[in-house]
């Protein structure tokens, strides 16, 4: 094993310890308060500037213990934004289709919920004037631990660099340093329930 295949072994090691403690600070709390922080969460997104101006949203429905978005995601759509939410391909990359109310959803792989519309293509999400993703931690440099499939990652490689990023967290979950290689994207803001928006370096 090279040097290259040894500092990818521990980076992979890192994040992978990195996801199980905060998966099970997560599965600790419990529905009423994931519900609060995911209205907190979408009353801080909504307020934003990048928000208001914005004629199109990449989002996502929330899966297991993320903060809820659906509320989000609607409130967003019902003011009149057009709202892209992904589909997940067989290599993990991200589809994107058109949200078109709570009725458009259907249940899709892993768990996930996923728009019915036809599906735009991987670059669809260039079209995005904010772009709002799931993370399990950030750090104050941007840098985003996700669940290690890369699907964001290579989403995020699609957006300009003038484009506000967003990721969703819990108050306890913007970290000093989350470990990250060379392909992993950094976002630009984080929104917590308690302390609303934060942007980073």
């Amino acid at each position: 094993m090279d040097r290259t295949d040894h500092d990818e072994v521990a980076l992979r090691s890192r994040k992978a310890a990195l996801r199980s403690q905060l998966a099970a600070r997560r599965a600790q709390m419990d529905d009423p308060e994931r519900a609060v922080s995911g209205r907190s969460l979408r009353d801080a997104v909504l307020s934003l500037p990048e928000t208001q101006m914005a004629g199109t949203v990449a989002g996502y429905i929330s899966v297991g213990t993320e903060p809820e978005t659906r509320g989000l995601v609607y409130a967003l759509w019902k003011r009149g934004t057009y709202v892209l939410l992904p589909l997940l391909r067989p290599d993990y990359d991200l589809d994107w289709a058109s949200y078109e109310g709570p009725d458009s959803l259907a249940a899709g792989p892993r768990g996930l919920l996923q728009p019915t519309e036809p599906p735009r293509g991987v670059s669809a999400v260039t079209s995005a004037d904010l772009v709002i993703v799931p993370a399990l931690a950030v750090d104050r440099g941007g840098c985003r631990l996700g669940r290690g499939g890369g699907s964001y990652d290579r989403a995020l490689a699609r957006v300009g660099a003038a484009v506000p990023t967003v990721a969703l967290i819990y108050d306890d979950e913007l970290l000093d340093e989350v470990p990250a290689g060379p392909l992993d994207q950094r976002v630009r803001m984080v929104a917590r329930p308690r302390q609303g928006i934060t942007r980073l370096r």
